[in-house]
């Protein structure tokens, strides 16, 4: 087992695709949150012995979607334990348009992560803004508190940005260097 887990909900593919670049920069284990907002046992075992736990969401209306927002929920038993308790946090969440309230998203999560007494980790990343900016730019969508996808409404899971992609696994890396240090 990783001492990082990416724990993920994706509605249609793009946040899986950056949950997997995620998972790729940290070198961690990948847990994915089903349909009916559900992991199983060993899944729970293995958040409850990370370092380090990832999450991610889609941004649906301002928020995380209703299967993580289940997880987060059923997550409680381990809050009232205080089990995740000075573990590493990040985050990362994807939306249809460049701003499309991912900010709430990343503030619920941040949110999530301090009710269980962890430490929250941002990208460390400067945001690509120059005049000759492109969306294929680590971190053109500018997140400092967490890795921020763009994926057109339209678009197909294959057609996520590299940039984006490019962002989340840094990311990863960041928060493998903080487990390995914790």
């Amino acid at each position: 087992m990783s001492n990082v887990v990416v724990i993920y909900h994706s509605g249609y593919g793009h946040t899986k695709k950056q949950a997997e670049a995620v998972a790729e920069g940290a070198k961690a284990d990948l847990i994915a949150i089903n349909e009916n907002g559900e992991i199983t046992d060993s899944d729970w075992a293995k958040l409850d012995e990370a370092k380090a736990i990832i999450m991610g969401s889609p941004t649906y209306m301002g928020s995380v979607s209703w299967q993580f927002k289940k997880f987060a929920d059923a997550s409680s038993k381990a809050w009232f334990t205080q089990k995740w308790k000075n573990k590493i946090f990040a985050g990362f969440t994807n939306s249809a348009t460049m701003n499309g309230d991912k900010a709430s998203t990343i503030q619920y999560l941040i949110t999530l992560s301090m009710q269980h007494s962890g430490v929250w980790v941002g990208t460390g990343l400067m945001p690509s803004n120059a005049k000759t900016a492109k969306h294929g730019d680590v971190n053109y969508v500018g997140g400092f508190s967490g890795a921020l996808m763009t994926t057109p409404s339209d678009a197909s899971a294959d057609e996520v940005n590299v940039g984006d992609l490019e962002t989340a696994k840094l990311l990863g890396a960041r928060i493998a260097e903080f487990a390995a240090k914790a």
